[in-house]
């Protein structure tokens, strides 16, 4: 357990670690960013901050000898570099991010355990891909192995005709049949160091041109009637990865039950709403987690939560967005608002 006055290491310099260094400092710790960027959204509300290259290995090892425990914000940190970084000090430890990293690794680590992605086809040369979309059929999308999120490096492909000219990238892709489904959902959880494993309610996501664009409880009934199936399995991942904090996996819900999208493991846009939807936010008990603290209790406040992400100038309109006496209002502190670019979100609690 660790003491008031100590410090966590955050990689990572975005939304994600400020508001998990926000959460850290209402506990009484001190937040230490490690990231590439020197725009850091993050260091602007922790104590200290080292901007350095991910493979700078000697910034890696004094980052590391100031923290007495380090965490992520993002999945794609690079994992050999975190070598530097003595292995007990990492929560949740590195096979997350290796699996997480990959999209093939990630589909198999999950079929392994019985859950069910879409199905797919390793595409690693473009000679892979009309074999592909011959096994899984049309459409399909066509995704980078490594690195894609918010709808980046992502191609749709309505027939096989589309797919004439289309280059694999050197890290290789792979190919998913579209799924037929009602809804979008996620199931958060959070580990603790002695197991215990705690969820929040599953919201309905609404996504646009690849970004999560809303979250609302309650959830269509077809997701109460598979969330304790997702559960099930997002806990197998927990446990099967020795995981400790907050995991996010993503599912589709169909006809024939809840299919695996992806997984997270780490805070999730999906789970924003529970800062004021919440007993316990996700951020608050990833740094419980982390921390060797007792978890929150993490059940909804009301029956009735919406969280919408604000994408793009339109977030920076403050007036209008407070106007709204039920809006709660979180801006990122980014000061260029690029069109999709997330900036803040509004949540709405009753």
């Amino acid at each position: 357990m660790l003491k008031p006055g100590a410090t966590i290491g955050i990689l990572g310099g975005g939304q994600l670690g400020r508001m998990m260094a926000m959460s850290a400092a209402q506990l009484g710790y001190r937040c230490h960013i490690f990231a590439p960027e020197a725009d850091s959204v993050a260091a602007e509300v922790s104590a200290q901050f080292t901007n350095a290259s991910w493979h700078d290995r000697e910034a890696l090892t004094g980052f590391a000898s100031s923290c007495d425990v380090v965490t992520y914000e993002f999945e794609n940190v690079p994992v050999e570099p975190l070598s530097a970084i003595p292995a007990d000090m990492l929560a949740p430890g590195t096979r997350a991010l290796e699996i997480a990293q990959d999209r093939v690794s990630e589909k198999r680590f999950v079929e392994e355990l019985g859950g069910s992605p879409a199905p797919f086809a390793v595409v690693d040369h473009d000679a892979d891909l009309a074999d592909a979309i011959e096994r899984v059929g049309t459409p399909g999308i066509l995704k980078t192995r490594r690195d894609g999120y918010d709808g980046k490096g992502q191609w749709s492909i309505a027939s096989a005709h589309e797919a004439d000219g289309v280059r694999v990238p050197a890290s290789g892709s792979v190919y998913e049949g579209k799924v037929s489904f009602e809804c979008e959902f996620s199931v958060i959880l959070v580990r603790g160091f002695d197991g215990e494993v705690r969820f929040w309610d599953s919201t309905r996501n609404r996504h646009d041109s690849g970004i999560l664009a809303h979250c609302e409880l309650p959830a269509p009934a077809i997701v109460g009637e598979q969330v304790e199936a997702a559960r099930a399995l997002a806990q197998k991942i927990a446990e099967a990865l020795e995981y400790v904090g907050v995991l996010t996996c993503e599912f589709f819900a169909t006809a024939n039950g809840p299919v695996f999208n992806e997984m997270a493991p780490r805070v999730h846009n999906s789970g924003h709403w529970t800062i004021e939807g919440a007993l316990t936010s996700q951020f608050e008990n990833h740094i419980r987690a982390i921390a060797g603290l007792p978890l929150g209790d993490t059940a909804s406040v009301s029956e009735t939560i919406v969280m919408d992400n604000l994408i793009g100038a339109s977030a920076l309109d403050v007036a209008t967005h407070l106007s709204d006496p039920t809006a709660h209002l979180h801006l990122y502190g980014k000061a260029e608002a690029r069109e999709g670019r997330k900036m803040g979100h509004i949540t709405r609690v009753g």
